[in-house]
């Protein structure tokens, strides 16, 4: 197969050259910035020497059915994405991960995706673009549904390499590149509880609920309990602050019991509405970054069910902090775990797409500064309340807040009281 070369340094000042499925398979954690679980991947490359260009991902579809208009839809996705970008792949590689079950092989994993494979090389020969290579990775091991020979690929699969030992890997820990753990570890960090305390946080929030929807619909009623949000996250931020960080698993436990039901509740509840999750996305850099991702974290994880719609705000501020303090990776999941809490959710939408496009997040750092500059400066002439002047938003700004099903504080209350859900999959794509 051809040789493909990946930067790895921030300018393209390091290229290095992966020859043959081995270290394809190697590179992939280097790639996505994480060892994807239950995923297929699929990374477009571009000129005769196979440059990485983007790269998508999704979890793949249990049913056999969804297989088709899921591989059409991906290469769709993939090809015309790269397209609008201005340069077409050349060709593309897919990746299949999946962890075997209890009493399940990685020879069976490899076999039962099978026709998904060929889905998707069908998917995109139909759009003129060729698979170099497409790979099963499972149980430690890898194979090939593309090359024949057994030499280089063995039908019970080649063992891959010691972590840490690849070509890749070597060249990551040079240009400062970090895996994140797996997939399921970074969701595992952002999920909603499990444990016993899920029934007192449930608690906490029907009795947030029944106080602050009614103020939350009152214009009045509504900058209280913003001014009382806000107050009360920074409060929360400086206590999270001043407590030591260790492991990211018991620093998220320490975390956990730094918040009492009733204050979670209340800031979870406040962030339903658009201003003040506005407001809150203001701290998104220098030291409060910290405390701020480490808060939205922890108030991810008390979106516990029935309320897990309302986590689309505290995860869509834990994926833009993650964004603009440089971990995309971290802001993929975090985004991507939003919309699908709700696909509808506009800031992770446009945060979603402004993050796979490659953009700068200093744009709208620039804008939120901005917005707090201006706010301050009200505050300090002291304007008459009732004129309630407002400033002009940039049109980045104004984007963000076209309405949307959950950006209405009441929106997502009242799909849960009518029992109604959303559903759907949601790509994270990428690019390289």
């Amino acid at each position: 197969m051809n040789q493909h070369h990946e930067s790895t340094g921030p300018a393209d000042e390091q290229q290095i050259t992966l020859r043959g499925p081995a270290e394809l398979a190697d590179a992939l954690p280097y790639l996505m910035g994480f060892h994807p679980n239950d995923s297929v991947i699929m990374v477009a490359l571009h000129g005769g020497r196979g440059r990485f260009g983007g790269r998508l991902r999704l979890g793949i579809p249990q049913s056999p059915q969804e297989w088709a208009p899921v591989a059409e839809q991906l290469a769709e996705c993939l090809i015309k994405g790269s397209e609008r970008r201005g340069e077409r792949p050349d060709a593309i590689v897919i990746f299949l991960c999946q962890d075997p079950a209890e009493g399940e092989s990685g020879s069976r994993i490899m076999e039962r995706l099978r026709p998904f494979a060929q889905r998707l090389r069908t998917a995109c020969g139909g759009l003129d673009v060729p698979v170099l290579e497409a790979l099963c990775i499972s149980d430690g091991r890898y194979w090939s549904y593309c090359c024949p020979d057994e030499r280089c690929c063995p039908t019970e699969g080649s063992r891959l390499a010691m972590p840490g030992t690849s070509v890749m890997a070597a060249a990551a820990a040079y240009a400062g590149i970090q895996v994140r753990g797996t997939l399921r570890e970074m969701e595992a960090r952002l999920a909603p509880l499990t444990t016993s305390a899920a029934v007192g946080q449930q608690r906490a929030l029907d009795s947030a609920g029944a106080e602050l929807v009614p103020k939350l619909l009152d214009e009045a009623g509504r900058e209280d309990v913003a001014r009382e949000t806000l107050d009360l996250a920074r409060q929360l931020m400086k206590r999270l602050g001043e407590a030591p960080v260790t492991t990211p698993s018991a620093s998220d436990i320490g975390d956990d019991g730094l918040i009492s039901h009733d204050e979670a509740a209340a800031v979870i509840l406040g962030l339903q509405d658009r201003e003040t999750r506005d407001r809150a996305a203001e701290w998104m850099e220098g030291p409060e970054a910290d405390s701020a991702l480490r808060l939205w974290r922890a108030l991810s994880r008390r979106c516990v069910a029935p309320y897990e719609e309302h986590a689309a705000a505290p995860l869509t501020l834990a994926g833009w902090v993650s964004w603009s303090t440089g971990d995309e990776p971290g802001a993929r999941v975090a985004l991507g775990l939003a919309l699908r809490m709700d696909p509808t959710y506009t800031f992770a939408q446009l945060l979603h797409e402004a993050c796979n496009q490659g953009l700068d997040p200093e744009t709208l750092r620039r804008c939120l500064r901005g917005e707090r500059s201006v706010r301050t400066g009200r505050r300090g002439h002291r304007p008459d309340r009732s004129a309630r002047p407002r400033t002009a938003r940039p049109s980045a700004t104004r984007r963000k807040k076209t309405p949307s099903g959950s950006t209405r504080p009441e929106s997502a209350a009242i799909r849960r009281r009518s029992g109604q859900g959303t559903s759907g999959r949601r790509v994270s794509q990428d690019d390289g």
